[in-house]
């Protein structure tokens, strides 16, 4: 038997040394970020192919993933233009026809004959006449030499690569397994018994080539809480590791959390009362506060931590509070600033575009003591920057900061408390994920008796009933925004559509050849046929810091009447004068972003109103329903929800996350129980264990140190 040493060396080795990898092919799969043979055995199936159920062609759903089998009855290629290579591929199963078509794969046709009995799964839509799947995955069931003549009844569909196929990666899988003998269980074995998980090699057998659906789903278990319980035990550890094991702060409230209060010219929401008691108790207490705030769009987040703030200042410590982008950081300063002022507390904002002598100011009041809060981007965690006595850290939007950023910030305050907040409405489960140890306060309704912002949906070639709409808000003063899911549209880019076919299908289709549409060619357009008698400005995240600031002063002072702009727009911009939005290709986005968007209007007195331009094919069921689901509510937790049904937790979650690259099987809805049960392992492990040296812990803590020690750090653009 292997030892565990051995065991990790085979598993770490090269993938190269797998039987059929050849130099080329460990290339390509390099591309995929595939070079071990652990990362290979990593790469799981994106779906199966489930031959015990197939469907006719007759009832095939349209819209929908199926198998159906048949016999191939035409080979059809076609090349309507120079390096456009069309295969269509017919199979009759005895109720009706379906066709498959691949663009650019002429090596395809080699491997049909007419007669042969093949199965395709894939999904299916109508059109010219016929249901069709492009590039489905093929199973040969016919004539010995084209195939696999007896394939197993739940075939893996892993994710592949240019050079690679979908029965190379299968191969290559296969013989991976066959070649590691040895693969050590990371998995305590109390944790395996407790909630009847197989073993890590069963686990990787069944997960790749399972003969049943049971055999998948147990495979698909095992895995996936293994995964939530890496990711749970790294982030309680990296946060007990960011309090330094400091003693922390005890505030005690005083005059100017009295004096902040008694500013509001507004009440506060149940909600956010709550919020502010959840913080205030954290913080009064004999540890650090660990504390996420949850809030939807325009429900008051920023007011809530303005208490937070002034507490800290009321004990005579100092706060720094962290923002993704200096249009953000700027907001807050400008918000807080005039109440703070009032309230006796000395403030400042610290980024990247600080000129040289404000920023030593700064930096010499911050190190001495005498500024009480600092606002800023990620300036504010540069070593230069230090402070007398820092009690609390708050980071907006903190998705989009990396764990070492958010550490090193907390780090120059041992024991600080630590408030993070995020508009990007987060199911329970989600939070659970990816948030372990952190306490979670909530606040779901917007303040005051606000109008909710109406959302439409308008095909493209009606567009003139919403740009009427808007010019008659224009004509009363009010702004709007067009938003674009592209900075511009080269040359380049229409040439790599051509070639790679989806122009020519755009084309054949009906499409408009200039979708998807761009911002710097649609603000040229906007003025000159669309709103000539208004100005019209742009806004992209390609524009300098300064740059930015100037347009985002334009549109503040009203100066601008209509900003074009890309997702740049999405936080943290508040112009109550603006309350008409076009989001232009809205199927492009997730619905947790263009809830970002819509909440971006109908923040002042006047309601909103959102356009979105969006043409869901007949069979694209799954773009039309959620359209459908976003403009039938404004509730953000319900929409984020729905959205990671379809898109899954990268869409909620908008920047690259440990919880992004580690979490491959794990749907955070539908594994609720299974995230409980991990997050309550995970913490019983480390209180029993905090440094997982027992014995029986040190394989999972190599496979937690090991899996996030090459993991990229988010940076945040544009700070």
């Amino acid at each position: 038997m292997s030892s565990r040493g051995d065991s990790d060396f085979l598993l770490d080795r090269d993938v190269d040394k797998v039987r059929a990898v050849s130099p080329a092919r460990a290339k390509n799969l390099a591309k995929m970020g595939i070079r071990t043979v652990r990362d290979l055995l990593g790469n799981y199936p994106r779906r199966y192919v489930d031959l015990s159920n197939v469907e006719t062609a007759a009832r095939a759903p349209i819209g929908q993933f199926v198998t159906v089998t048949g016999t191939v009855d035409e080979v059809v290629e076609k090349q309507p233009r120079r390096r456009l290579h069309i295969l269509e591929v017919s199979i009759f199963d005895g109720t009706g026809i379906i066709m498959a078509t691949w663009f650019r794969q002429p090596w395809m046709s080699a491997k049909f004959e007419r007669g042969m009995r093949v199965a395709f799964s894939g999904k299916v839509t109508f059109e010219y006449g016929f249901k069709r799947m492009n590039s489905p995955y093929v199973a040969f069931l016919g004539e010995p030499g084209q195939g696999e003549a007896r394939p197993a009844q739940m075939i893996a569909v892993h994710p592949t690569t240019e050079g690679i196929s979908t029965t190379w990666m299968r191969r290559f899988i296969a013989n991976a397994l066959e070649q590691t003998a040895d693969i050590e269980d990371p998995l305590p074995a109390c944790l395996r018994m407790r909630h009847g998980l197989v073993g890590k090699k069963v686990a990787l057998r069944h997960i790749h080539f399972p003969e049943n659906r049971a055999q998948m789903l147990q495979a698909r278990k095992r895995l996936a809480y293994e995964e939530v319980l890496r990711l749970q035990i790294e982030m309680m550890r990296l946060r007990r590791a960011e309090t330094l094991d400091a003693a922390p702060t005890v505030h005690v409230p005083g005059r100017r959390v009295e004096s902040l209060r008694a500013q509001l010219p507004f009440a506060l929401t149940d909600e956010q009362e709550s919020a502010i008691a959840d913080i205030e108790a954290d913080m009064c207490a004999e540890r650090s506060m660990n504390r996420m705030l949850l809030g939807d769009v325009g429900t008051g987040k920023t007011i809530v931590a303005a208490f937070a703030l002034a507490l800290s200042a009321d004990s005579g410590c100092q706060a720094a509070m962290m923002a993704p982008t200096e249009v953000l950081a700027r907001q807050y300063a400008s918000k807080l600033g005039p109440l703070f002022d009032a309230a006796d507390i000395s403030w400042g904002i610290l980024t990247g575009a600080t000129p040289p002598e404000e920023r030593e100011r700064l930096l010499g009041a911050a190190a001495e003591g005498s500024l009480q809060v600092l606002f800023g981007t990620h300036a504010l965690i540069e070593p230069k920057v230090s402070f007398a006595h820092l009690s609390l850290v708050i980071i907006d939007e903190q998705h989009r900061f990396g764990v070492n950023q958010r550490a090193a910030l907390r780090m120059k305050g041992p024991g600080c408390d630590l408030l993070v907040m995020t508009a990007t409405p987060i199911p329970r489960t989600l939070a659970l994920t990816l948030y372990g140890d952190l306490d979670t306060s909530y606040i779901r309704i917007r303040p005051g008796n606000v109008t909710p912002t109406r959302t439409e949906l308008v095909s493209r070639d009606a567009r003139g009933r919403a740009y009427e709409a808007m010019r008659e808000a224009l004509s009363q003063g009010r702004q709007a925004y067009v938003i674009c899911p592209l900075v511009g549209l080269s040359r380049e880019s229409r040439a790599e559509r051509a070639e790679d076919g989806t122009l020519f299908s755009s084309l054949a289709q009906g499409s408009d050849i200039s979708d998807p549409r761009a911002a710097e060619q649609e603000a040229t357009r906007l003025q000159r046929e669309v709103f000539s008698g208004y100005h019209v400005g742009l806004l992209t995240g390609r524009m300098s810091a300064a740059e930015k600031q100037e347009v985002m002063d334009a549109f503040n002072e009203g100066s601008i009447d209509v900003l074009v702009a890309t997702t740049v727009v999405e936080v943290g911009v508040d112009v109550p004068n603006a309350t008409m939005m076009l989001i232009e290709d809205a199927e492009r986005f997730g619905l947790s972003q263009l809830h970002q968007l819509r909440g971006r209007v109908g923040r002042g007195e006047y309601p909103g109103t959102v356009f979105l331009v969006a043409d869901p094919g007949k069979d694209d069921t799954e773009t039309q329903a959620r359209m459908d689901a976003f403009v039938s509510t404004t509730d953000g937790f319900e929409l984020a929800e729905a959205d990671l049904r379809t898109r899954h937790e990268g869409d909620v979650l908008g920047s690259r996350q440990h919880g992004a690259e580690t979490l491959k099987l794990v749907n955070v809805i539908d594994d609720a129980q299974l995230i409980a049960c991990a997050h309550a392992d995970a913490l019983e492990l480390l209180e029993a264990d905090p440094d997982l040296r027992d014995p029986g812990h040190r394989a999972l803590a190599a496979d937690i140190e090991r899996t996030f020690a090459n993991l990229d750090e988010t940076s945040s653009k544009g700070a």
